[in-house]
């Protein structure tokens, strides 16, 4: 009898026991080990012992050693040392599921390891931008708001940042938010430097920039007027001094 036959013998058979769920984040493109306890209580005669895979069967273990693997999951298993544990190479986002091992007897089926797995892929890069300046009066500092925006092709957040001589806080604290992709898109400060960061539970992408208030503010207004009026001062003298002497002058010619 096929090991698939005997397999469909105990379908019909209710499952017994429980297992816990052993969640799992892989990267696209990796490897991941499904393992069955080295301690797991097999009883000798068992009729089958299966991995499924969102309820299909994937690997099937006989008790006379022979294994079987499912047709779209050729050249993707490797059977390895341990008890009933396999490798799947190569996994994609199709393969996210439940993936669970159990063994058959005759009295019923009983648990023996589950895994919940989330295949990603890398995330977008970011990018961070810095929309508007205000510059902010502030005698003796150099002081600006900064408006800034993080963002990903689908997804963007902005936030506002107040400066103070390269020290800055954030409007509202920590803006962030959950993209389309189930990745999450945040923008901070850390040690006064503004950061962008898109991730998800295998990769990420940031970009982080510092924070400089550009010196065309008020204050620079005041030192452009400061010289403006020591030019005129300097202006005024010189025509008092030219008329000063032009009548010095002309008091001379007189007298002569």
């Amino acid at each position: 009898m096929s090991i698939f036959v005997i397999l469909g013998l105990l379908v019909c058979i209710e499952a017994q026991g429980s297992s816990a769920v052993t969640t799992v984040f892989v990267k696209k493109g990796d490897d991941l080990i499904l393992n069955v306890d080295v301690d797991a209580d097999v009883p000798e005669k068992f009729l089958i012992v299966d991995w499924k895979f969102n309820k299909m069967v994937v690997v099937v273990f006989a008790p006379d050693g022979g294994r079987s693997v499912h047709d779209e999951f050729t050249g993707r298993v490797e059977f390895l040392g341990k008890m009933f544990s396999v490798k799947l190479k190569n996994l994609q986002e199709a393969d996210s599921g439940v993936y669970a091992a159990q063994v058959g007897t005759l009295q019923g089926d009983k648990p023996l390891a589950k895994y919940k797995v989330t295949v990603q892929g890398p995330v977008s890069p970011v990018e961070l931008t810095v929309d508007s300046v205000d510059s902010v009066f502030s005698r003796g500092s150099d002081s600006c708001n900064l408006t800034v925006t993080c963002s990903t092709q689908h997804s963007h957040i902005s936030s506002t940042f107040r400066c103070v001589n390269r020290t800055c806080s954030q409007e509202g604290g920590e803006q962030s938010e959950l993209t389309t992709s189930g990745a999450s898109l945040h923008i901070y400060l850390v040690n006064s430097s503004i950061i962008c960061n898109h991730s998800n539970q295998v990769t990420k992408d940031f970009k982080r920039i510092e924070p400089v208030c550009p010196h065309d503010g008020p204050s620079a207004g005041t030192s452009v007027y400061l010289v403006k009026m020591v030019v005129f001062s300097v202006g005024l003298i010189i025509m008092v001094s030219a008329v000063i002497t032009v009548h010095l002058m002309e008091k001379f010619r007189k007298h002569k």
